[in-house]
Parts: structure tokens; sequence; C-alpha cells
């Protein structure tokens, strides 16, 4: 029964973030913000409820069957793949650079700010 109320209570998060974005309007995904509402929920607790705790366990046992269907969709999709394999791997490459770098950076700005702040 813990099981259920936990994966209830995940999804009452889950549709919580959708709703907020839907009445807000903001170009954030609903799911983002659901997590960041469980987030700030579980900080507020300092430990997770056990039926939270138990859900969470089972989804992350069965974590692999959830990407059956993205598999299934590469499947079907494989001639397209064939036909735009260069164009998705340099896409691939270059945003992955892209967000290396960018994480570098923020994380050079945070070492000095926080030198900075550390020295005063």
């Amino acid at each position: 029964m813990k099981l259920i109320t936990g994966l209830i209570i995940l999804i009452a998060y889950h549709q919580s973030g959708e709703a907020l974005m839907h009445w807000t309007g903001w170009p954030i995904p609903g799911s983002v913000v659901g997590m960041l509402l469980l987030f700030v929920s579980l900080l507020l607790f300092k430990s997770p409820p056990k039926s939270i705790k138990q859900s969470a366990e089972f989804l992350l046992r069965h974590l692999s069957l959830l990407f059956v269907p993205a598999g299934v969709g590469l499947m079907l999709l494989f001639d397209l793949i064939k036909d735009q394999w260069l164009a998705m791997w340099v896409s691939m490459v270059l945003s992955t650079f892209i967000s290396l770098v960018f994480t570098a950076w923020v994380m050079q700005l945070m070492v000095n700010h926080m030198r900075v702040n550390h020295d005063e």
C-alpha cells in the first residue's frame, strides 16, 4: 500500500508542476518544476517519507523498462537515422562540447566568486 501511496504522491508533484507551468505560461517543463517542488519538500522533511522512498526504490529497480519505448522508437526511425547520421553525430558532439565549455566557465566563475568572498 505504501508503494501505491508513494506513486500517487510522486504523480501529484508531477501534475502540480505541469499545472503551475500551464497557468503561468512559463517555458519551463512542468516535470522539472514538479521535481523542484519535491526537492524543496524533501529538504523540509529532513528524511523522505517511507512511501516515497519505497516508490522511488521500486522505480529505480525497474528503470531499464522505462527505456524500452525509446529503443522501439529508434528502431522505427532507423531509415531516418541511417540517412541523417552525420548531422545527428555532429549535433551531439557540438552540443556536448558546448555544454562542457559552459559548465567549466560557470564553475570557474563560482570558484573565483568563492575565493573573493573567502578572502574578505
